[in-house]
């Protein structure tokens, strides 16, 4: 209650939260001020509004006086996507940057995740600043922080940043300075055309093969969010000229009024593009979330109807593609390194050491491929990495970024339809093919909501519950409990656990980082699709039995 008068009377700067604060009801009140928003490796992400617990030009500014003080000296880059204020945050972090005495450079508009993780490097900056939520519905925004090798923050820095946070006075401690001045002063400088002219031009540089059919109709859909240009851009420049955008969801607009939940992962965020793909008898549906770092697609199916592709599908299917193309042009290098999340499917593996390619599994989140990425940079064999993804839809195949990038992902996307489009073979039918090749292998990805400082509790209970044994799910014995919160394989202390089944099956349980939820990724390996779904139901719903 004492902070919520004190921000009733100081926090004058915004109206929308004057007017959000002499609103609020008790309960609404302890949920916005019970807790400061959490800071750590994924940076901040949180409901939009007032109090300590939201996201809010006063949390954006102490978390950028933190940042400011704890990274090493030099300049700092940021980026924004379409969501609700996320041009404001922006703004915010760029004066207290610039109040700090730091050099500023900002995107003149919103654009992709993946753009603002090449602009550290190419700008060598010390730091930088994404603010989105990615594909999070719209109520949140969020603010993530790279270091100087275009990667985000590590376990470390984010420690040392929270230190700098944790003693900094929301209203007292935040230098500031007006953001047109610092324009004005040169002290912030938007970023040249120059460097979206050369991270276009990486992107272009991953492909492995002009021998292709560019004629397939390709419907895109940037999800309200800010892949329109890039992506429409490389698609053009690399002769694709049949790519039609669905209407509704072409202009930036945080409030996605078409798709609630603008994440290519699911259904819903999808069906305006597959009413587009069937009306326009389309051959490829491709989706970008809202800060063009994920990308999810659908492909035309003999009888008419449209298949939508799970990440780990596409996924294979690129790997896959990658290795046999570079292995048939001479372009494989020495000790080729794949590298992909634990919760990413094991056929992956299957498929990488086939073509003789090392693999190598991260915890989840793609920061830990691209620190990996930085590990061979700095060994001088940046040229081993032929690629990466994760199971939540984001690749990467090439070094010139340390994050997944959806730009890159749907021009190789693109560029791999073409290829067999031209000799005659569906993606489904290239996937059955490695299906029947390696084995059949299911992957679904569950979560379950847990709002508020109740939820928080309970989800830290139900880790608790698991980790004290779960002996057989679905009748089929654990013959492997690994628990990532005691440091596995050298990978860092993680509040995951992983089930091996004794049928070669994996299930893996963790919170999310940067939602309210409880995740659980199964991974189901069985003789065919049916018997796999059937287990995987039943498996499912045993765990889920353990939730209450």
């Amino acid at each position: 209650m004492n902070n919520y008068e004190r921000w009733l009377e100081r926090a004058v700067d915004d109206a929308d939260l004057q007017e959000e604060l002499r609103n609020m009801n008790e309960a609404e009140k302890e949920d916005a001020f019970y807790r400061e928003l959490a800071f750590g490796t994924g940076g901040l992400r949180g409901v939009i509004g007032a109090g300590t617990n939201r996201m809010n030009i006063y949390t954006v500014g102490k978390a950028s006086q933190g940042l400011s003080e704890a990274a090493e000296e030099g300049s700092i880059a940021i980026s924004y996507d379409s969501r609700i204020k996320s041009r404001l945050f922006a703004e915010r972090a760029a004066s207290v940057f610039a109040g700090n005495g730091r050099h500023v450079y900002m995107y003149r508009e919103l654009m992709p995740t993946p753009c603002l993780s090449f602009a550290v490097r190419f700008l060598h900056c010390a730091a930088g600043v994404m603010v989105t939520a990615s594909h999070n519905p719209s109520k949140y925004n969020g603010y993530k922080v790279y270091g100087s090798d275009g990667c985000q923050i590590t376990d470390a820095d984010a420690t040392r940043i929270l230190e700098k946070i944790e003693r900094t006075d929301v209203f007292d401690d935040v230098r500031t300075v007006d953001f047109e001045e610092g324009i004005r002063t040169g002290r912030i400088e938007y970023i040249s055309d120059e460097v979206c002219d050369a991270f276009i031009a990486e992107v272009k540089a991953q492909s492995l093969s002009q021998d292709t059919d560019k004629n397939a109709a390709i419907i895109y859909t940037p999800l309200n969010g800010t892949g329109l240009k890039p992506v429409l851009r490389v698609l053009k420049e690399a002769g694709y000229a049949n790519v039609s955008v669905v209407k509704e969801q072409e202009k930036p607009d945080g409030r996605f009024p078409t798709c609630p939940y603008p994440n290519p992962e699911i259904r819903e965020a999808m069906e305006l593009g597959l009413a587009y793909a069937q009306k326009q008898n389309a051959d490829l549906l491709i989706a970008t979330d809202p800060d063009c770092d994920r990308v999810g697609i659908a492909v035309k199916a003999e009888d008419g109807s449209y298949r939508l592709l799970s990440g780990n599908e596409t996924g294979v299917l690129l790997l896959d593609y990658i290795c046999s193309r570079r292995m048939e042009s001479g372009r494989m290098p020495e000790d080729p390194v794949f590298i992909k999340t634990i919760v990413t499917s094991g056929l992956a593996e299957k498929v990488a050491e086939s073509y003789g390619v090392k693999t190598i599994n991260v915890l989840t989140g793609f920061k830990y491929i691209g620190e990996q990425i930085g590990e061979l940079e700095k060994a001088g064999q940046a040229e081993r990495y032929i690629c990466g993804f994760e199971e939540s839809y984001g690749y990467l195949t090439g070094t010139y970024v340390r994050d997944k990038d959806a730009v890159d992902g749907t021009f190789m996307i693109c560029e791999m339809f073409a290829y067999y489009r031209k000799r005659g073979i569906s993606l489904l039918q290239k996937l059955a093919e490695i299906y029947g090749r390696y084995g059949y292998d299911l992957n679904t990805l569950h979560s379950w909501t847990f709002e508020g400082q109740s939820g928080f509790l309970h989800m830290q209970e139900v880790m608790k519950r698991f980790r004290e044994g779960v002996p057989a799910v679905a009748g089929i014995p654990v013959v492997r409990a690994l628990d990532y919160s005691k440091g596995i394989d050298g990978l860092p202390v993680s509040d995951v656990l992983k089930f091996v089944l004794e049928n070669g099956s994996s299930l893996v349980i963790r919170p999310s980082g940067t939602e309210p939820k409880l995740k659980l990724y199964a991974m189901i390996r069985m003789p065919d699709e049916e018997s796999a779904a059937a287990f995987e139901t039943q498996a499912v719903q045993e765990l889920e039995g353990m939730l209450k």
